[in-house]
């Protein structure tokens, strides 16, 4: 991109949202880099930073966009820090942080509802509620402080009912790349009051279309909220074995089948459990070149008088309810031999004084206790990204795809952290924990190699990630290789009709504009 279109794009963004809101400076851009990303790293790094406060800034800043190619990638909160944070794909761009639209436009607590702007979080909208007065539950992620737009459009993870294969998210305001403005759903129609409410449309439903894409820019999305229970019930079943996962994992597929167990349950081996609690330098004083043996996995799982491996759900409802899924859910996971169950019951209003911030989560609770998670080897410089492959929800597929994973990160000199997300009662996500000092370049850039030598290795048994960090996203969009990538054939079409001149977030999962393209 030429210097001086920039500089010409760059004077006319700043009469449309101010100066002050133009961010050029290399101290003002640090925030929107990768910040796991070590200091001397350049790659995916903004020329600057906008931040409109309204959808008619951002139809002007698109239209100004295109006039001089401008690459915008835009972002909400800018917070997914393990997949790259507020970094854009392609160097050069502009990235249009939307953090100032942060307005709940709507909560109907009789419909379950809200509406609200790409900069509300889960934070904000948790306090919203609970300033009202209102019985509703917000379905959080580990961390509050994200978007519930961008979370939802990268498909991100939340806990409660509404989170299973993303159910909360319902109707969206786009701005397109030549500044047009589409509501999607029964919000095509003018004044249509079920625009949050009915999912699909009349002829192809969009929505969908604008999830982990650079299609079109999300300026507003309905997201269900779920009336607050008399009871929650939170519940841990430990296993004492790693084999024991077959038994474990077959035995809550057919609890999620039959409706005992709802929402998202998640299943942590011990190492992931003790990185959200202290580095690992708490835990094991080996050498940090090598795993940790198995036998001080051990010790560390009694430390933390869990399980190798324990799975952590909550059951929501009224109490007699709660009461009798709880006694068929424990007397089911008893079978499986040593397995140990524990339950706790609590009412919503107990929600913020819990003791564990994870139990917080299950009861739609916001908190920040999980971001020390990265801290496992580099401390207060500690970083991490995962890989994330879809699984069946079967005791035998699980187990073979952790050995598979355990196998290749040990291999060289990391621990292995898993979390098992079991997103729905058929399939989960297992993921791969990777961590590393980013004040360590040569430790980064192991922890990047083996994060592309898992897509490539699982590829080739047929394994492919959710979502993927920016660094691998080409590379996880060439997994998806049927009939000649005949998926991403198609998705290059429509990137090429609804955005010829590719403006809109160039290289987002792997979908470049035509000028861009690499040949296959």
């Amino acid at each position: 991109m030429p210097d001086d279109a920039l500089a010409a794009a760059l004077s006319e963004f700043a009469d449309v949202v101010g100066p002050a809101n133009v961010l050029v400076s290399e101290e003002a851009k640090q925030e929107f880099r990768d910040p796991f990303q070590p200091a001397r790293w350049d790659g995916l790094s903004a020329a600057a930073v906008i931040q409109p406060d309204s959808v008619e800034q951002i139809q002007q800043l698109v239209r100004i966009a295109s006039r001089h190619n401008v690459p915008l990638w835009t972002q909400s909160q800018g917070r997914n820090n393990g997949y790259g944070g507020a970094a854009p794909r392609l160097s050069g761009s502009v990235t249009v942080n939307l953090r100032r639209m942060n307005k709940i436009l709507e909560i109907n607590e009789e419909l379950g509802y809200a509406l609200v702007e790409p900069g509300v979080s889960f934070q904000q909208l948790y306090d919203e509620v609970q300033a009202r007065g209102l019985r509703l539950m917000v379905s959080v992620p580990d961390l509050g402080w994200g978007s519930l737009v961008g979370n939802s459009l990268d498909h991100g993870t939340t806990y409660l009912p509404n989170g299973k294969d993303f159910m909360a998210p319902c109707g969206m305001e786009v701005v397109l790349a030549d500044g047009d403005l589409l509501r999607t759903g029964m919000g095509a129609q003018p004044g249509n009051a079920s625009w949050n409410l009915y999912r699909r449309s009349y002829g192809p439903s969009l929505d969908q279309l604008f999830m982990q894409s650079n299609f079109g820019i999300v300026t507003k999305m309905g997201v269900w909220l779920t009336p607050t229970v008399e009871k929650i019930m939170h519940v841990t079943v430990d296993v004492f074995a790693e084999s024991d996962l077959v038994q474990l994992v077959d035995t809550l597929r057919r609890l999620r089948l039959d409706g005992t167990i709802d929402g998202v349950p998640c299943i942590f081996n011990t190492v992931v459990t003790a990185s959200t609690l202290g580095p690992r330098s708490q835990w094991y004083d080996g050498d940090p070149g090598t795993p940790i043996p198995d036998a001080a996995i051990d010790e560390i799982a009694k430390r933390l008088d869990m399980g190798r491996w324990m799975l952590r759900f909550a059951l929501y409802g009224d109490e007699p309810v709660v009461d009798h899924n709880f006694a068929k859910a424990r007397a089911a996971f008893a079978r499986i031999p040593g397995a140990r169950v524990r339950g706790s019951k609590s009412s919503p209003e107990d929600g913020p004084n819990l003791p564990n911030p994870s139990d917080q989560v299950l009861a739609g609770v916001p908190n920040l206790a999980w971001a020390q998670m990265g801290g496992w080897y580099g401390g207060e410089h500690g970083g991490h990204m995962g890989f994330s492959p879809v699984v069946p929800l079967t005791g035998e597929k699980v187990y073979e795809l952790h050995r598979f994973l355990r196998e290749r990160v040990e291999a060289v000199g990391l621990d292995y952290a898993a979390d098992i997300i079991v997103i729905n009662a058929r399939s989960a996500v297992s993921v791969a924990g990777l961590s590393f000092d980013y004040d360590d370049e040569e430790a980064t850039r192991a922890a990047y190699e083996i994060a592309r030598q898992l897509v490539r290795d699982a590829g080739e048994i047929g394994y492919s990630e959710y979502r993927a960090h920016l660094n691998f996203m080409d590379l996880s969009a060439e997994q998806f290789s049927f009939n000649n990538h005949a998926y991403l054939r198609f998705v290059e079409r429509i990137k090429d009709a609804v955005d010829p001149a590719g403006i809109l977030s160039p290289g987002k999962q792997g979908i470049w504009p035509r000028s861009l393209r690499k040949p296959r």
